[in-house]
């Protein structure tokens, strides 16, 4: 059974390298493996992924020793577990607006002692029934990481007692929605971001939680000397707009028209 790299780098007080896939195409993940990225993270909050596409992206990045991260839908326990049953290492919760939900999800995606998932080792986390209970529940304990995303103004004041949520392994803030809740879409430089980073900085430190956000490389400077191990950077449709972009720039030179939908 693969042990997670995530666990295994966080534990060794390593910074973990994410990026993400908008898209399903099992091809890009591949590449991404290829490239020696840590984590996958895969969006069922945003992205119409059906699970036999899921499942595909977690069975090529366990190809690489890669982990998939799933951002995933805000729904019943099965949609917490499945992702989970199906191989990926890691959860990512959006919108966590409280200790209490904390200790909800800790307590659907978590095994005995930590928590009461929902048991059935006849899945890939499980190896088809090939581990005995005891040692399902101990890999899935040790090599399961579960992220809780702050968001929403709410969620804030309680950043401290989300950190303290035994097994909620990492906190995320989520710069987008944060600043469009407070009534400033894309306003990144808002200083209730800075106020959001500082608090989970200190409250992961004093609890012994791993703590990220999407960066830049340079911005990832800032975030690292303030303990975030967590860095997500990059995403396939940026890479693939990017590059395409540069394509027609180059043509364009040449007297080449191109009728493009948006600039």
């Amino acid at each position: 059974m693969r042990a997670s790299r995530v666990r295994r780098k966080l534990a060794d007080g390593q910074p973990v390298m994410i990026t993400k896939m908008n898209t399903a195409d099992p091809v890009i993940c591949d590449i991404i493996g290829l490239m020696g990225f840590d984590c996958l993270w895969i969006c069922q909050e945003h992205i119409g992924l059906d699970w036999e596409q899921l499942g595909n992206l977690i069975r090529t990045a366990a190809m690489h020793d890669m982990d998939v991260m799933v951002r995933v839908a805000k729904g019943s326990y099965s949609d917490l577990i499945r992702p989970l049953e199906m191989g990926a290492a890691g959860l990512m919760v959006p919108h966590c607006g409280s200790a209490d939900e904390a200790r909800q999800i800790a307590q659907m995606t978590r095994f005995h002692p930590i928590g009461r998932r929902a048991f059935d080792s006849g899945n890939a986390d499980g190896a088809y029934c090939l581990l005995s209970p005891a040692e399902y529940v101990k890999h899935a304990n040790d090599n399961t990481f579960v992220v809780v995303q702050i968001e929403d103004p709410e969620a804030i004041p309680q950043i401290d007692e989300i950190a303290s949520v035994a097994g909620i392994d990492g906190l995320f803030v989520g710069p987008a929605d944060l600043v469009h809740s407070l009534g400033a879409p894309g306003q990144f430089d808002h200083p209730e971001i800075a106020h959001a980073v500082k608090d989970t900085a200190a409250a992961c430190a004093k609890h012994g939680k791993a703590w990220g956000m999407p960066v830049s490389a340079e911005a990832a400077v800032n975030v690292m000397e303030q303990g975030g191990k967590l860095l997500a950077s990059g995403a396939d449709v940026l890479g693939l707009t990017a590059y395409f972009r540069n394509v027609r720039k180059q043509f364009e030179v040449l007297g080449v028209q191109f009728t493009p939908k948006v600039s």
